[in-house]
């Protein structure tokens, strides 16, 4: 029995995994210098949510991984790995939420979205980091690059993270099998 269910969480992994890929080259928003509005968060919270931090943190990465080899914009190594694997792998900390362990949907959605900003906050973290070391020049002159960085990655995370609450609380209504774990 054990054996199984390792097996369906890993094949849960790859299947979000590449949704999540697939999701990201649906582009509904692009900024100048990169970044953009996505589905991307969806598929990777709700492995997390399904099966925990572990799997969620695993398709994350991967995840980042994969946007790197598939789409990447590199100018130092750190840069990349802020950018990528380290970023979409802490979209998995959504995980930390149980949403089982909450009776009522509305509950349910609420703590999704708890979930999704603690998660979509350190992904912006990691972005707002690399756009302050690797991306100053980008600045308008005059304005400081924190805040630059910070304008500018808020512009695309923020939407972002607001749009994947609303698709995740539309499931979570019409598909609750599908963020939760069956028992």
């Amino acid at each position: 029995m054990i054996q199984s269910s390792r097996l369906i969480t890993m094949i849960e992994i790859a299947v979000m995994t590449a949704i999540a890929v697939v999701l990201d080259r649906w582009i509904l928003f692009q900024m100048p210098q990169g970044g953009s509005v996505t589905l991307v968060m969806v598929p990777i919270a709700i492995l997390a949510f399904r099966r925990g931090l572990v799997p969620g943190l695993v398709c994350g990465l991967l995840t980042g991984i994969l946007l790197l080899i598939f789409s990447g914009y590199v100018v130092h190594p750190v840069q990349a790995i802020l950018d990528y694997p380290l970023a979409f792998g802490l979209l998995g900390l959504s995980g930390v939420i149980r949403l089982q362990s909450y009776a009522s949907r509305i509950a349910k959605v609420l703590m999704a979205g708890a979930g999704l900003l603690i998660a979509g906050g350190l992904r912006f973290l990691a972005h707002y980091l690399s756009g302050i070391i690797f991306f100053a020049s980008y600045a308008p002159e005059g304005q400081p690059v924190y805040l630059y960085s910070l304008i500018y990655n808020l512009t695309y995370i923020l939407p972002q993270i607001l749009l994947s609450l609303i698709v995740l609380g539309l499931l979570i209504y019409s598909a609750p099998q599908l963020v939760l774990k069956q028992r």
